[in-house]
């Protein structure tokens, strides 16, 4: 059997156990528990008498902030020795800081629940469980050397009564490795419940990386379109008029007329082709002029009527909008591909703090997010800023989707 830690080595048979090496990690992690602890209470005693002996400066203030973070320190020493009776990892649950500097670093560790947590931690090791660690050791300890030793520590007694006590000590020894196991695992146990991220905290830490993984993204967005809107369409643009002006300079029935206004086609083509892309990459009217402007601009070249009732009191969040656009655009094309409507609506509000964004359809209904048509994708962009999306399509119709996104601030949602 895989044995993963000191409580699970207790079940063992008693000769594999014994010929184990848990009994000794287990001694090791005890031992080094009872200094750690006592180090922690010499240093936060020193630290707290500094900080009140220079607190008339403002460099004695620094103790007492060394105080608060000393949790950090012990607990990352705890987190390597715990090692010693415990294989599984226990990961690092503080997030990383990313802004250089120890005002910084301080800072952040500050307003982390898991610094506070680890304070309470190094308090509970320093204050009361180094203390047992020692018990533990020094109890079990003096039972061996006081029984082995007999015949030589009680001199007012018979050899014949002080060596049946040595004789008992050797199985004694053998039998005391269970308590310091046990006490070893528990007081794992106890470390890794208060040291352990909690399952919200990695889910925040998740949905910040996801944030900010989404806002890079969008940032590239922007880059490719204003590098696609100033380079690329600047120059078909160019290319477009002196086509235009070749075609006007030939002479009538010239053999390169014909050439030349099929090239100057083309390029109005490919002209046209490339402002569409850019506007399915990132349009410029969504950045300066807002939501509602936006989806007006992609109404207005629907292949079907688009009704628009939008009720915000200014511009959202640069996120929101970008989601909302995107949403209100995928459905708008779900609408025209597949669901055979003559028209579509489009409405948009904020109601406690979230903002509502509704797209109907009078089509067929029926619409399946497993079949394929992009609604899942609606779905992740939304959740990315804890937003959700919902559809409802009965056959026959109406298909009407329902989008709920927070309207949450870049510092609040990072």
């Amino acid at each position: 059997m895989a044995v993963h830690n000191a409580l699970e080595a207790l079940s063992l048979r008693p000769t594999v156990f014994l010929r184990s090496p848990w009994p000794w990690r287990s001694l090791a992690y005890l031992l080094c528990g009872a200094l750690i602890g006592w180090a922690t209470v010499v240093a936060v005693v020193a630290l707290l008498i500094a900080g009140t002996l220079l607190s008339v400066l403002v460099v004695g203030f620094a103790g007492f902030v060394a105080v608060v973070l000393s949790g950090i320190v012990v607990a990352r020493l705890e987190r390597r020795r715990l090692r010693l009776v415990d294989v599984a990892d226990l990961p690092d649950p503080h997030v990383p800081v990313t802004t250089p500097g120890v005002r910084a670093w301080v800072r952040v560790r500050l307003r982390e629940e898991v610094t506070w947590r680890e304070l309470g931690y190094a308090a509970l090791s320093a204050g009361l469980l180094c203390w047992m660690d020692a018990l533990v050791i020094g109890g079990v300890g003096y039972t061996i050397i006081a029984l082995l030793g007999a015949p030589w520590f009680i001199d007012d007694e018979p050899l014949s009564n002080t060596l049946p006590l040595a004789m008992l000590g050797v199985p004694l020894t053998v039998v005391l490795a269970y308590p310091i196991t046990a006490w070893a695992g528990a007081r794992a146990a106890m470390a890794r419940a208060m040291l352990a991220p909690r399952t919200d905290e990695r889910l925040v830490e998740v949905t910040r990386s996801r944030a900010r993984l989404v806002d890079a993204f969008e940032v590239e967005r922007r880059r490719i379109e204003r590098d696609l809107h100033d380079g690329a369409q600047q120059r078909l643009v160019a290319l477009s008029m002196q086509l235009g002006l070749a075609r006007l300079e030939l002479p009538a029935g010239s053999p390169a007329a014909e050439p030349i206004a099929a090239a100057h086609e083309l390029a109005k083509q490919a002209l046209t082709e490339l402002r569409e892309l850019i506007r399915g990459v990132h349009p410029q009217v969504l950045t300066g002029r807002g939501l509602a402007a936006a989806v007006g601009e992609v109404a207005s070249t629907a292949p079907l009527p688009v009704d628009l009732d939008f009720d915000l009191p200014g511009r959202l969040p640069p996120a929101v909008e970008v989601t909302a656009y995107f949403v209100t655009v995928e459905a708008l094309t779900n609408i025209a591909k597949h669901s055979g409507a003559s028209r579509a609506a489009v409405a948009a509000r904020l109601v406690g703090g979230r903002l509502l964004l509704e797209v109907r359809d009078d089509g067929r209904g029926g619409a399946d997010p497993s079949a394929g048509s992009g609604l899942v994708g609606l779905a992740d962009r939304a959740a990315v800023l804890d937003g959700t999306v919902t559809v409802s399509s009965p056959p026959g119709g109406p298909t009407v989707l329902r989008a709920e996104i927070p309207v949450l601030s870049g510092e609040e949602r990072s």
